[in-house]
């Protein structure tokens, strides 16, 4: 009894010294523990996702990848797989768990190794909250009072909801959302019992128990969670073999893209960091709603792509990519498999390798293990490629063109052979293919209020982040003019004005030579209407033009449209486009012609969301708007409707809500951007109609037989020898730019040495925008104004319609072909009549002694 007494004394004392040990321990490193009620509050980090306009995602930017999910969002089996494997007693403990505790000591003791973990699901969310991994006695005890802390502040549910979003899983995902993405492509309630059962195993080693890294190791561990599943009875027998006779189909999905918008995900990322920091933006969950529509920036690239690879066809093969075998050491289909796998794949191009070569065909095996075969139709475009200028002769087998062992890239051929024009619909066959030498971008804006409905700064992100959109300043050629004619009708002329369409011999002193600009092509009409010297792009008359303006006056009026003045040279060049501006510039800059008049501002930020949906930012652009402006001059800019001169609602203005700060800057008249509009119409509809009888047509004359339509306007452009290549143009609503050139300043787009035809698609001589930049803003434009109806033009006021002669731009009283109704702003037209008095003008400096040219200087050569 003595002993008992003596023990239990013994017991009692140590037993009091323990607990008044902890205490102690516990207060000394109370003041050390952080303040667990923060977790009711705390943000996980959670990726910057970036949207289109309609909610598509473009991209996602962060270091750590996670959905944040809640309880109730995760199947039952799910969490039963967790707790089964990491915490069976978890909804039972007070934070710790001494029946584990005591049987990790056990087993360790017994074996001398720690094969079983003593550490609650609470415990895991203190360390993975407030600790470090490090492994000490002190830890250890900071981590059981945080967990003892933890239980007292959170609900069960709550504690278990941090977990599974917090837990680190392998491949930058965190949380069990993110996993599910990452290795099955799934929502949670996607994925089946196996594929729970792996991701539940991943907390003890993410990296060796990676089910794509390592499947072995991974079946294995799915094997240990299911047996405990069956153990604790979350899941029968039956569901037990189905799951662990599983094959394992893990595998990497990255973020799940929906919408192709690279260049413009980049755009908003920097922005982004530039508003918030780093930190906030790569963390915080923000949701980065764009202005672009995913329908018209689908439309955008899959043009750009179609034109540069047209431009391709066109000029030639530059040859494989290299060879998988030389000699007769022909690789087997596993080993070209593997020699496949690391080489890169640029939609729509995709790697493959030529097996056999026989007559008119090839047959090849792609990437995915799929054998294919290029018919004569995908392979009689490759003659060899010699210059950008010269192509060598036509093919005749394809064995002129493939060996077997080439490496090359294939491509589906509906995707390019087919001309804007076309309607046609092809089976799907497989087309040789190669990577553009040239680069392309693209750009719509809203005519409105400048917001961006679709950007493409390349042919491909990965090969080139170079954004061409922003980045590139080219030399726009023609699609400069419409700004000096512009400028022309703000100082007094018409569109009926006579210029002289005649040759230019300027001697500069100085330099000793002459300048001598020329049409492309250099023929010459003399006495020539404004209206048709812009619409079939008149290099001389744009000259006389400009001339007329005034230096100063001109670059003045231009930096009205965002042109800055340094990069407008302060010469006569500037009125054939020699100014470098980006393709975002030009194109906010024809929305002033298309709106009536107004100066936008572009922007790709509609809204900014945090991580519970609340908007932290909304763009308020300005607009642009007729009707306000004349509200707002009347004094009346804030109505809930407006009534017209007769009584009757008009629509509600779009900007009342923003009061009068909100209308964007009026930088020319109505009526001039009213005439502006017209005279760009004929550049796509010449004389009134396609191929009108009057014989002659506008450079963008393509337009008009592919479109259809009336209400669309634009400017072709290209610039000396053929190193840029523009179009641009716009509907009531939309503008668009089109650029095509290589990066590299020093090569030209280059001449076709032979016609060639490619399903119907005939082109020859030499690339220029009509040839080479429209078909891309062609093709947009039938996909973007798909169902959207014609506007009719409607006349700004102080415009008169007159009947004038078409030679002299004089009245007349005929009504045959040799007269047209053309527009003027009120005391401009014409008062004479064609048979009282010969042409004449104010205006059109004629210069016939410089008929007789001679040569011209290269410099300036093909500029129109």
């Amino acid at each position: 009894m003595k002993w008992i007494k003596r023990l239990s004394v013994f017991l009692l004392v140590s037993g009091l010294l323990g607990v008044g040990s902890i205490i102690a321990l516990y207060f000394s490193i109370k003041p050390e523990l952080p303040d667990v009620t923060t977790l009711k509050t705390m943000q996980l980090q959670t990726p910057m996702k970036v949207f289109s306009q309609d909610g598509k995602l473009i991209s996602q930017f962060g270091e750590k990848r996670r959905i944040p999910i809640e309880i109730d969002d995760v199947p039952p089996l799910m969490i039963n797989a967790f707790l089964a494997t990491e915490d069976s007693r978890f909804y039972s403990h007070p934070g710790i768990d001494p029946i584990g505790i005591v049987r990790a000591a056990t087993v360790m003791i017994m074996t001398g190794e720690r094969k079983q973990g003593a550490s609650t699901i609470t415990q895991q969310v203190a360390r993975n909250f407030f600790l470090t991994r490090e492994k000490t006695f002190i830890r250890k005890i900071k981590e059981i009072f945080l967990a003892w802390h933890i239980e007292q502040n959170l609900s069960k549910d709550e504690i278990l909801t941090l977990y599974l979003n917090k837990i680190p899983l392998g491949y930058r995902s965190f949380g069990i959302g993110a996993a599910a993405q990452v290795y099955y492509g799934k929502a949670l309630n996607e994925l089946t019992l196996a594929q729970m059962a792996i991701i539940a195993g991943l907390p003890k080693a993410p990296s060796a128990l990676n089910p794509i890294r390592s499947p072995k190791r991974a079946q294995a561990r799915r094997h240990v969670v299911l047996l405990r599943m069956l153990d604790e009875q979350y899941i029968t027998k039956a569901q037990f073999d189905e799951a662990n006779n599983a094959p394992i189909t893990a595998k990497y999905h990255g973020a799940e893209i929906e919408l192709s918008a690279p260049y413009l995900a980049e755009m908003v990322r920097s922005e982004i960091i530039k508003r918030y920091g780093e930190d906030k933006a790569y963390s915080q969950g923000l949701n980065v709603y764009t202005t672009v529509r995913s329908d018209r920036q689908t439309a955008a690239t899959n043009a750009l792509i179609n034109n540069l690879l047209n431009y391709d066809l066109r000029h030639g093969y530059r040859g494989p990519l290299g060879q998988a075998w030389t000699n007769d050491e022909v690789l087997s289909h596993d080993e070209i498999l593997l020699l496949l796998k690391d080489k890169p794949s640029y939609k729509p191009l995709k790697p493959a390798v030529i097996t056999a070569v026989t007559g008119q065909t090839a047959e090849a095996l792609l990437a995915n293990g799929e054998q294919v075969t290029v018919s004569w139709d995908g392979l009689k475009w490759a003659r060899p490629f010699i210059s950008d200028k010269k192509q060598g002769p036509a093919p005749q087998t394809a064995a002129e063109i493939v060996n077997a062992g080439d490496i090359v890239l294939l491509r589906p051929n509906t995707l390019a052979t087919q001309p804007a024009t076309e309607s046609t619909t092809q089976t799907a066959q497989w087309m040789l293919g190669q990577i553009p030498d040239a680069s392309s971008a693209f750009i719509a804006i809203d005519n409105n209020d400048g917001a961006i409905e679709a950007l493409v700064g390349g042919f491909n992100y990965q090969q080139s982040k170079f954004n061409r959109v922003t980045q590139a300043e080219r030399q726009i050629g023609s699609n400069i003019k419409p700004f000096v004619y512009s400028a022309g009708l703000a100082q007094g002329a018409t569109l009926a004005t006579l210029i002289n369409d005649a040759p230019i011999n300027q001697l500069d002193k100085r330099a000793g030579t002459a300048w001598r600009p020329k049409n492309s092509p250099p023929t010459y009409n003399g006495p020539t209407r404004f209206r048709l010297g812009l619409a079939q792009s008149k290099n001389v008359m744009s000259v006389r033009v400009f001339r007329q303006v005034g230096l100063n006056n001109a670059i003045n009026y231009m930096t009205r449209f965002g042109f800055e003045k340094a990069k407008l040279p302060r010469d006569e060049s500037l009125s054939l486009g020699s100014a470098s501006l980006t393709p975002l510039e030009v194109a906010v800059a024809f929305a002033t012609f298309a709106n009536g008049g107004f100066k936008v501002d572009p922007y790709f930020i509609d809204r900014i969301e945090n991580v519970d949906g609340e908007i932290i930012y909304q763009s308020t652009p300005k607009q642009a708007c007729l009707e306000c402006e004349k509200q707002i001059a009347l004094g009346t800019d804030n109505p809930e409707y407006w009534l017209d001169v007769e009584g009757d609602a008009l629509a509600k203005c779009d900007i009342a809500a923003y009061g009068s700060p909100q209308l964007a800057p009026r930088i020319i008249t109505e009526q001039n951007a009213f005439l502006m509009r017209e005279v760009m119409a004929s550049v796509i509809w010449g004389g009134g109609s396609w191929r009108h009888k009057t014989g002659w047509n506008g450079t963008g004359w393509r337009a008009a037989a592919a479109l259809k339509r009336h209400d669309i306007g634009g400017k072709t452009g290209t610039t000396n020898e053929a190193k840029d290549a523009w179009f641009s143009g716009f509907n009531p609503d939309l503008s668009a730019t089109s650029w095509i050139g290589f990066d590299d300043h020093s090569r030209e787009l280059g001449r076709v040495s032979r016609n060639i035809n490619l399903d119907k698609h005939q082109i020859s001589g030499g690339e220029a925008g009509a040839k080479t930049a429209q078909p891309a803003w062609i093709e947009f434009m039938q996909k973007a104004l798909k169902g959207v109806p014609e506007r009719p033009s409607v006349l700004p006021d102080n415009i008169v319609q007159v009947r004038i002669d078409r030679e002299s731009g004089l009245l007349t009283h005929k009504s045959d072909y040799t007269a047209r109704f053309e527009y003027f702003i009120k005391g401009t037209e014409p008062t004479e009549y064609v048979n009282n008095q010969d042409a004449d003008s104010s205006f059109d400096d004629i210069d016939n002694s410089n008929e007789n040219s001679g040569a011209v200087d290269e410099s300036l050569d093909d500029l129109f």
